[in-house]
């Protein structure tokens, strides 16, 4: 068995000894023991690194992340959240997609005033209606255990 010091681990993954300590105590990670002062981790901690790192590119939090490994640290995928974020980020890229097409038409833009132009009229009503969305929705997410 092959083990790494936090500053190994640290080194290898480019990641603080202050976020490994932060996944430690949140669950996501254990040391195995220590060397003197110095916390010591199974080699295949990098490999648990590599998953966290992934399922935060995702966009999951680490509490999501944490339930994705069952009681023994064993990877334990949720099938149905991987495609439920899967679709959650389909609708981010149409988002980004129109905004990306709605600023490229306002840099084109002929008309002297933008605030003239029908489609750059479409593009801030369009924002100012998913800025509302979001605002009615932040109280009900407030709610939810973290």
């Amino acid at each position: 068995m092959s083990e790494l010091d936090i500053g190994q681990v640290s080194r290898q993954s480019g990641l603080p000894a202050s976020t490994l300590r932060y996944y430690e105590e949140r669950g996501l990670i254990r040391p195995i023991g220590r060397n003197g002062l110095r916390r010591v981790y199974e080699a295949a901690v990098m490999q648990r690194l590599a998953l966290i790192a992934l399922g935060r590119a995702a966009g999951f939090s680490l509490e999501e992340i944490a339930r994705m490994f069952d009681a023994k640290g064993n990877f334990a995928v949720d099938r149905p959240q991987l495609l439920r974020k899967a679709g959650d980020l389909d609708q981010q890229i149409l988002r980004l997609q129109a905004l990306r097409d709605g600023l490229r038409h306002a840099a084109r833009c002929t008309q002297a005033d933008h605030l003239q132009c029908p489609t750059f009229q479409r593009l801030m009503n369009a924002a100012l209606r998913r800025h509302d969305q979001t605002r009615t929705l932040a109280p009900a997410q407030k709610k939810r255990p973290r």
